[in-house]
């Protein structure tokens, strides 16, 4: 059977973007750009880019953007509002971990968590290097997760929201090898329908996450406790890495 992050079902029933999220990229969006001071007309890569939030308003501030994910659906949401707007974006159906364009990008973002799926921590590092090897010299990752110290402040092991439309979203949690690894069990309840999905992913502290990236050859790598800038602290609701890829020292 093929791992959750490679079933479709997953990704096309679950409402991972609902009108607050959709919302939020605007500010988000802008949140980078401020932190980057990134040039007008540079080449971004929005890796795992799902229904296309970031990569669209980054295309509407004149960048040139690259979206990258493996669903279709999502893909065809976010190509058709692109379209809508009249935006150039390039979409392209792609595992993360086989993604890879040398040095063609100024910078690249992986944000709401797309990182940490796989047992393997192996590929983990796979797809970090890849997104290392697809910046040019000087260019900019910027990584989005939920920090292990951020869940380990705020973890519940069950829980339970109504989502907009109405379906009944249950979670339950376990942490597993050592706080290296959370397993979710999800069940969405609509109309008499029941639904249940089993994830998982790893978790990062800032260290690790530092270490690792610094591992796959980035210079400097900065920990933010939130888009805006904020520290990463107690307070910190989210881990965010800005790693920076060196440029080429002078020749002679």
């Amino acid at each position: 059977m093929a791992a959750w992050h490679e079933q479709d079902d997953f990704w096309e029933t679950v409402p991972l973007f609902g009108p607050e999220r959709m919302e939020a990229a605007p500010r988000e969006v802008e949140q980078i750009v401020a932190m980057l001071d990134l040039p007008p007309g540079a080449a971004v890569l929005d890796l795992c880019c799902g229904v296309g939030r970031h990569t669209i308003e980054f295309a509407r501030r004149g960048y040139r953007v690259t979206g990258v994910d493996r669903t279709a659906a999502y893909l065809h949401t976010a190509r058709r509002a692109a379209n809508d707007e009249g935006l150039k974006v390039e979409w392209i159906q792609a595992d993360a971990r086989e993604f890879l364009r040398p040095e063609a990008f100024d910078l690249a973002v992986n944000l709401y968590t797309s990182f940490g799926y796989f047992e393997d921590p192996a590929e983990d590092r796979r797809m970090a290097n890849n997104l290392f090897l697809s910046l040019k010299p000087g260019g900019s990752l910027v990584m989005d997760l939920m920090g292990k110290e951020r869940l380990a402040r705020i973890f519940s092991p069950r829980g339970w929201e109504q989502l907009p439309d109405g379906t009944l979203f249950l979670q339950e949690r376990i942490i597993k090898d050592d706080w290296t690894w959370i397993e979710n069990r999800w069940i969405l309840v609509r109309d008499g329908q029941q639904r249940e999905f089993t994830l998982g992913h790893r978790l990062y502290d800032g260290a690790g996450l530092r270490a690792l990236l610094l591992s796959c050859g980035f210079g400097a790598v900065a920990l933010y406790g939130d888009l805006d800038g904020a520290p990463y602290d107690h307070n910190a609701r989210r881990l965010v890495a800005l790693a920076r890829k060196a440029e080429p020292a002078p020749a002679g």
